[in-house]
């Protein structure tokens, strides 16, 4: 059950991201993806800020602004 909540929690926080970084979202695989990976890219950045965060919600607004994040650096990289 808990591999499903992250999934929706991955794919929430990735289309989410997308939406405000105004590029539109990326597919349902897509914004799994790049939902996990900012999950993983908030929780280092929160917890290396000291900011704790808990439940659901707290989970989704970690993770979307962790997408935001990488959404942002693959763009530079993608400049370059």
């Amino acid at each position: 059950m808990s591999i499903i909540i992250f999934l929706l929690i991955g794919a929430i926080a990735g289309w989410l991201a997308g939406q405000i970084m105004s590029g539109g979202g990326f597919g349902l695989v897509g914004d799994i993806i790049v939902g996990i990976i900012g999950a993983l890219i908030g929780g280092w950045l929160f917890g290396a800020l000291g900011i704790a965060v808990g439940g659901l919600i707290g989970a989704i607004i970690c993770a979307t602004i962790g997408a935001i994040i990488l959404i942002a650096l693959l763009r530079l990289i993608k400049r370059a």
